[in-house]
């Protein structure tokens, strides 16, 4: 009895079965297909639009091309499905209602398009090599995201190709690694690890004083540590121990990873635990998901925090491991003010209902691409947007 859920598709004649792999945790398609380079891109895109998986036995570089067909036609639809919301709308609706709006039409088109990319599937033998024409060596990448290979041709798997795209990117990144100039030196994510790419949230903490507290308690908690970069950032400032807390496995990994090679292994412990480890601590910083909704697919848990739980849960155990006239860093963009998600007023009223007060506030306005992209739907939001760093102190 398997463990995994398996895909089935027919071919040659006989029912053929292998396990299904979907690190976003989307369910096997119920109908799949077998198809080659002789298939054209309108009539993959319409059997994806009615639920049908397209097993490909062809070169696996045009794979790739019906791919970005596939995305080319989707994306369309969405920009045309998008105006004629936007127009309806225009006239009846408050800008924080429209923006509202936008971003949850947004969230839809994204699992739509999604869903439609995710029906183009690739073989996997059970080495994660890929049985096509042309095809890559992904063996490595692979094993990042998925694990130990079973290295047994007899037990193969099926991924789609946007999920082993995205395997491919996440690689290429823990190879090279982002630059971190507050730390001068770079930070290797891992697959499903939230990389550092937004280097304004790390200045702000690299740049903030240091609580008075620290001279005489050099100690630090780091909740929610992600790669380690903000705990570097704190030695490397230093600030003599500190302990960073993740409750994802990957992450527990890529952070002691990123600290050995850093040589800060002996100031930063790493531990799991959903939110605080025990006892107290002059300084604690949390960088927790910005946008308060819910996310699509457990890789999506470092930008989304669904009725805003981190936040509340971090701001609520203050009291309880904020050691007295210390103070607790919240870094957050007020992205969510901007798509009607959370208002400036209920973010105090959750600082008030843990017992802080503001003692400053450090604010930085991003520089990512999509600030400039007039065309990205929520364009308006992401160029209102500021990224601050909260001082909080017990009141």
């Amino acid at each position: 009895m398997t463990v995994y859920p398996i895909v089935r598709w027919d071919e040659a004649g006989e029912t053929h079965i292998a396990r299904w792999r979907s690190e976003a945790v989307v369910a096997p398609p119920q109908r799949a297909m077998v198809v080659d380079d002789s298939i054209n891109a309108d009539a993959a895109y319409r059997l994806a639009c009615e639920g049908t998986a397209l097993m490909w036995r062809g070169d696996f570089q045009n794979a790739r091309q019906i791919l970005n067909a596939l995305a080319r036609r989707t994306d369309l639809k969405a920009v045309k499905a998008q105006k004629a919301a936007k127009a309806t709308k225009a006239h009846a609706e408050a800008p924080l209602a429209l923006m509202n709006a936008a971003f949850n039409h947004h969230r839809l088109a994204q699992a739509q398009r999604a869903r439609i990319l995710g029906m183009l599937l690739i073989p996997l033998d059970g080495d994660y090599g890929i049985p096509l024409r042309r095809a890559p060596d992904l063996r490595t990448a692979c094993a990042e995201a998925y694990g130990p290979a079973d290295d047994l041709p007899s037990q193969p798997s099926v991924a789609s190709l946007r999920e082993l795209l995205g395997i491919v990117g996440a690689h290429e990144w823990r190879k090279k690694g982002v630059d971190v100039p507050a730390l001068g030196a770079r930070i290797h994510p891992h697959y499903g690890v939230f990389a550092p790419v937004r280097g304004e949230y790390v200045d702000l903490v690299a740049e903030a004083p240091l609580p008075a507290i620290i001279k005489s308690h050099s100690m630090a908690f780091d909740i929610g540590t992600g790669t380690g970069v903000l705990a570097a950032v704190l030695a490397k400032r230093g600030v003599a121990r500190i302990v960073a807390t993740d409750q994802d496995a990957r992450a527990l990994v890529c952070a002691r990873e990123n600290l050995s090679r850093l040589g800060l292994t002996t100031q930063v412990d790493v531990v799991q635990a959903d939110l605080f480890p025990p006892g107290r601590a002059p300084l604690i910083v949390c960088n927790p998901p910005w946008i308060p909704a819910r996310p699509s697919a457990p890789i999506e848990y470092a930008i989304y925090d669904p009725g805003s739980r981190m936040l509340r849960g971090f701001i609520a155990g203050l009291a309880a491991h904020l050691a007295p006239d210390g103070e607790a860093w919240l870094v957050l963009s007020d992205i969510a003010e901007y798509l009607g998600l959370r208002s400036r007023a209920e973010l105090l009223e959750i600082f008030g209902a843990g017992g802080v007060k503001v003692v400053a506030r450090s604010d930085v306005r991003p520089q990512h691409p999509r600030v400039a992209d007039t065309s990205d739907p929520l364009h308006a939001a992401r160029a209102a947007e500021v990224t601050s760093l909260w001082r909080l102190a017990l009141a």
